[in-house]
């Protein structure tokens, strides 16, 4: 891909275009977004938080000549006559923008989200040593990665596939709307699908997947029953399938899937799913007291035992978390004893801790040496 030119662009220029300074300052600074908006001062997010720069004030003509510049003839026709166009841009080797130019008020605005290459390992975002293990030994079924909106579930997931990337000879196929992050070949061969880029839709996106030789799928978020059939189906068949989920907990994770699924459906959704999951881990991003970590992820980590099976099999999904504390010896863990972990290696305050608490009295135990009985789950 040509340096400072927009995917299936048409425009040829040796110059570089003038918005490349604000997407590298973006880079620079870190930042995971970058807004121009008539009236005021290049914003960007930085740590899930919106900053004014100190730069100029944008105009209407200087956002027009900033976005046009980088646009080909055709992307401005669709541009005039849809009011808002979606492409990828990239700037130098290694960084690349999903940039979305839109009308609001009559006036163009522009938002770009920054693609990174820079993909943090386990250690560093603090994930526990069993997600290590998840993504060293998992060679087939189901792995989700679940929780709120902004709660660090793609970065989780990029770290697993890179690490597959570097430790495993594979083909890996992810299908995102947007790439969160860019993945460069090293011992796996990756094959990055951007959607309304690359490919239309994930129904395309799937169908088209298993002609692909893939043994490693990433399917970006599972928001509906096709997205999961696809790919459960997938993981039935040998492979590795990693995805997205907006759910709490593994207990909430189960019931949101089934609930996507009609009645007469659910049984045997169930039992394909009992067969093919093979972890869930949930997470929620809690604000830090240390300087070098601002935020910090509280993690539930179930693993699909013989007994997790059995109970996911026979509607017992009330069971699942007294199940997971009582597999600690098989690298499980509930969001009790995260805190509890978070809190004595002095990474959170206990306040925080307690206000994100599923059981604020369970954690005042816990963080006295005291859990409750596990017993029961069979």
């Amino acid at each position: 891909m040509t340096t400072g030119q927009p995917i299936d662009s048409q425009v040829h220029t040796d110059k570089t275009p003038e918005i490349d300074k604000y997407f590298k300052t973006a880079i620079k600074n870190e930042a995971s977004d970058l807004h121009l908006k008539m009236g005021m001062p290049p914003i960007m997010r930085i740590s899930s938080r919106l900053k004014k720069t100190t730069g100029e004030i944008m105009t209407e003509q200087k956002i027009e000549d900033l976005i046009f510049e980088i646009m080909s003839p055709k992307q401005k026709q669709f541009f005039f006559e849809r009011g808002a166009l979606d492409f990828a841009y990239q700037v130098g080797i290694a960084d690349r923008f999903r940039i979305n130019a839109f009308r609001q008020r009559n006036f163009v605005s522009v938002s770009a989200r920054r693609i990174s290459s820079k993909i943090p390992p386990f250690e560093k975002l603090h994930l526990p040593p069993v997600v290590e293990k998840i993504a060293d030994t998992t060679h087939d079924g189901m792995v989700l990665v679940v929780g709120p909106t902004g709660c660090g579930k793609s970065t989780t997931i990029a770290s697993m596939i890179d690490y597959i990337n570097r430790t495993r000879a594979c083909h890996i196929i992810t299908i995102e709307d947007p790439l969160e992050f860019l993945h460069v070949d090293q011992k796996s061969m990756v094959s990055q699908r951007e959607i309304g880029i690359d490919v239309p839709n994930y129904e395309d996106a799937l169908r088209s997947m298993m002609r692909q030789d893939p043994d490693v799928v990433l399917v970006g978020e599972m928001r509906d029953r096709e997205t999961l059939t696809a790919a459960m189906r997938a993981a039935e068949t040998g492979h590795l399938v990693f995805g997205t989920l907006h759910a709490n907990n593994a207990s909430q994770t189960i019931q949101r899937i089934l609930d996507l699924f009609p009645p007469e459906e659910r049984e045997l959704t169930r039992a394909t799913f009992a067969l093919t999951i093979r972890a869930i881990i949930s997470q929620q991003l809690l604000p830090g007291i240390r300087s070098d970590t601002p935020r910090v992820p509280a993690v539930e980590v179930m693993i699909c035992t013989p007994i997790i099976r059995k109970l996911i099999s026979e509607q017992r999904e009330a069971d699942i978390s007294s199940a997971i504390r009582a597999g600690s010896g098989e690298g499980m863990q509930d969001f009790t004893e995260s805190l509890r972990i978070l809190v004595e290696e002095e990474y959170v305050t206990l306040k925080v801790a307690m206000e994100h608490a599923p059981n604020v009295e369970e954690l005042k135990m816990a963080m006295k040496g005291i859990r409750t009985s596990s017993g029961g789950i069979l």
